[in-house]
């Protein structure tokens, strides 16, 4: 980096005496040292950069940002420090950058950087260097995602009552003239009567799908309350299996159960983590594109937390479905309304827990299930069995 007022300052010893050369030393490495305690105090990171991108300072939240070593840094280029910064196309004289910057490495991070010249009095055109200022995004961006979700779902639920009036209602209207014509078509003669009752009955099928997706739409977008009960999670899960056996069984689906020895009962709504476990089956087993497909289901219970992995040998989930795969109506299934892992997380949180989900594209899928004890265990230090002896 240019030193501008060192130059100076070196230019110029020889008129200045040598009391007043100490007392400008002196105060130079005050300030030098002063300047280094406050950027280190920042939670941004800082970074004096020469003209050519090598770096001269650097404080601890820039090296933890970037997984630099305070060390090894200083002296090299930025481009070679940090991934994805091409300094030929940032440092220009007289242009201000801000930029975000997505890092992975020593943790996923999403941050932005200002990086602004440190203008030289005596020659604007060539500045002295460069300062870099580094803001951590991770926790605004996802609280900003969390209040957009909010807001989305708010906005949903004030659309649930038109929807259901402004659909439902001729919904059991259709349903109503529908039961209307089977009955005239009774008094028809056989063969004119068969085609058209075929047609009604499909009819009746689409009414009958229609109504089906309104209600899960109201029951995704509805706040509700959990009606607890002490129940056994395995018990609600074998009901399951048994309801979705005949499925399983016309597809040669294999169900694999490892299951914890000892699973203490829990605060939950049974009805509601029926739909939990049916959903995410049915969701498995839909995902297996052949026959003698294979859902390994496991529990485990820690101190804190019940633990339940349901896992296939499906198609598993690209990387772009991933990003979106708890919005509304995003499926992949021709037939799938979009609705059901967006229900599921939804009754996991109002439990107080959370859904992982991990996968692979042609390997499978496995969803993880966090649910926290109702009432967590106090866990003691042990006191010692004999206090020292001090011999005085």
């Amino acid at each position: 980096m240019k030193s501008g007022f060192l130059e100076k300052l070196v230019a110029r010893l020889d008129r200045v005496v040598p009391g007043d050369v100490q007392q400008i030393v002196t105060r130079l490495i005050r300030e030098k040292g002063f300047l280094e305690k406050v950027f280190e105090a920042l939670h941004e990171g800082v970074i004096i950069l020469d003209p050519n991108g090598v770096i001269g300072f650097l404080n601890h939240a820039a090296c933890q940002f970037f997984g630099l070593d305070p060390e090894q840094a200083p002296g090299e280029e930025i481009s070679t420090q940090i991934r994805g910064l091409d300094w030929e196309s940032l440092g220009k004289p007289g242009r201000t950058v801000s930029r975000d910057l997505e890092v992975f490495y020593p943790e996923n991070r999403f941050l932005n950087f200002y990086l602004a010249p440190i203008d030289d009095a005596d020659d604007p055109g060539a500045p002295l260097g460069y300062v870099m200022l580094v803001r951590d995004l991770t926790t605004t961006r996802a609280e900003a995602e969390e209040t957009l979700e909010s807001e989305r779902l708010n906005a949903l639920t004030l659309l649930a009552a038109g929807v259901a009036h402004e659909i439902g209602n001729p919904l059991n209207s259709l349903d109503i003239h529908l039961q209307l014509l089977g009955r005239k078509l009774k008094k028809l003669p056989p063969g004119d009567r068969k085609p058209l009752e075929e047609n009604l009955s499909t009819a009746r099928e689409e009414i009958q799908r229609l109504d089906q997706i309104l209600k899960q739409f109201l029951h995704a977008v509805r706040p509700t309350t959990p009606h607890r009960e002490r129940k056994d999670l395995h018990v609600i899960l074998n009901e399951t299996l048994k309801l979705l056996e005949p499925e399983l069984a016309s597809r040669q689906i294999a169900v694999q159960l490892d299951l914890a020895e000892s699973m203490p009962l829990a605060m939950i709504d049974p009805g509601q983590f029926q739909q939990v476990f049916y959903n995410l089956i049915r969701n498995a087993y839909q995902a297996i594109p052949c026959e003698k497909g294979r859902i390994t289901i496991r529990t485990r219970v820690s101190d804190f937390e019940y633990i339940i992995s349901i896992e296939d040998n499906g198609t598993g989930i690209s990387p772009e479905h991933m990003g979106a795969i708890f919005e509304p109506y995003r499926t992949t299934k021709s037939s799938g309304s979009g609705l059901g892992l967006l229900i599921v997380r939804r009754i996991i949180r109002e439990h107080g827990g959370e859904i992982a989900i991990e996968s692979e594209e042609n390997q499978g899928t496995r969803v993880l299930i966090h649910l926290p004890h109702a009432d967590r265990p106090v866990r003691l230090l042990a006191a010692p069995e004999t206090d020292p002896v001090i011999d005085l």
